[in-house]
């Protein structure tokens, strides 16, 4: 795929999102870097930013598979994985298929469900695959997972593993529109109480399987040169040297790190990676993989704040 092609398709993506969803470019350009670098990707905002919504546009804008599960309390891992089922005809034991075998999962609301739950996407998030009685079974190729979550500090919400936030390739805080954009949210879809119904819109599907590995080659395909290499590893590595962090990004944080920036570029139209790719990246691929000392944490140190002191004092290559 070429240049031209790829921005043409990612052009084409951002125009049927806007038809439905108002504002949140930033939001909406995030969800492309993880559609074409292959990653998940967590979404955390208060109820009623359109999360949800987002998330079915952009499912609905793609000819893949889509499964929605919506994360309760009593959500149970068999329930999102499967389980094998005796099958009293054959005397044998069958795998029936849980939400999890499908290309585009939407995980709503992620963090109300307790740990246990949480946990039953690990294997899947990481090899795509998941094993069952022992037995494991692949998943999709183009298999993605788009996770909301509400923040940590709302009641009935469970802090997600550090394992599995490492498995997403970045973290969206969706914030509050603008006062036009909310007035133009009221004008479109002020007329309903329930969530606008995004199959009446007449979304054309625009992405398919083989449009998708395409897009991911090219985009894996682009040049990082090795003064790029070194300044991403030494942001991450500044991560576990500050004082006011106790845990860290881990080593896999800086090859997604680089595979993300990979996709920022395309779809700025280059064959290449600058410095600037990087630092546009590095606050949503590292936010929700560094945990503060409670000491930081008691002086008023924020994650953000942190990782900016980072990025500044962390020289970038010309």
């Amino acid at each position: 795929m070429s240049p031209d092609e790829l921005n043409s398709l990612c052009e084409r993506l951002k125009e049927q999102i806007g038809r439905i969803v108002v504002g949140q470019e930033a939001v909406v350009e995030a969800l492309l870097v993880s559609l074409l670098s292959g990653g998940h990707i967590l979404l955390e905002g208060v109820p009623g930013t359109a999360k949800t919504l987002l998330a079915q546009t952009f499912a609905a804008s793609l000819d893949l598979g889509m499964k929605r599960v919506q994360f309760t309390p009593d959500l149970m891992p068999g329930d999102v994985i499967g389980a094998n089922l005796f099958n009293f005809q054959t005397s044998q034991f069958t795998l029936t298929r849980g939400p999890l075998f499908t290309d585009f999962l939407l995980a709503d609301e992620i963090n109300r469900t307790p740990p246990k739950t949480q946990a039953a996407l690990l294997q899947a998030m990481q090899e795509r695959a998941v094993t069952v009685d022992g037995v494991s079974h692949p998943l999709s190729d183009a298999f993605l997972v788009v996770a909301t979550q509400n923040p940590v500090e709302q009641e009935g919400t469970y802090p997600l593993p550090e394992a599995q936030l490492d498995r997403f390739l970045l973290k969206i805080v969706v914030g509050y529109p603008s006062r036009d954009e909310e007035r133009e949210i009221v004008r479109r879809h002020g007329s309903r109480t329930l969530m606008p119904d995004v199959s009446a819109y007449g979304l054309s599907r625009i992405a398919d399987h083989e449009t998708l590995a395409q897009a991911r080659t090219a985009v894996a395909g682009l040049h990082l040169s090795d003064e790029l290499i070194d300044y991403v590893v030494d942001l991450v590595r500044a991560t576990r040297q500050h004082t006011a962090i106790q845990h860290g990004a881990s080593p896999r944080s800086a090859t997604m790190l680089a595979t993300a920036s990979r996709a920022l570029a395309s779809l700025r139209g280059r064959t290449f990676v600058i410095p600037d790719d990087v630092k546009e990246l590095f606050l949503p691929a590292m936010r929700h993989r560094i945990v503060l000392s409670p000491g930081a944490e008691v002086e008023g140190a924020t994650v953000d704040a942190t990782l900016r002191q980072i990025l500044v004092s962390t020289p970038a290559p010309r």
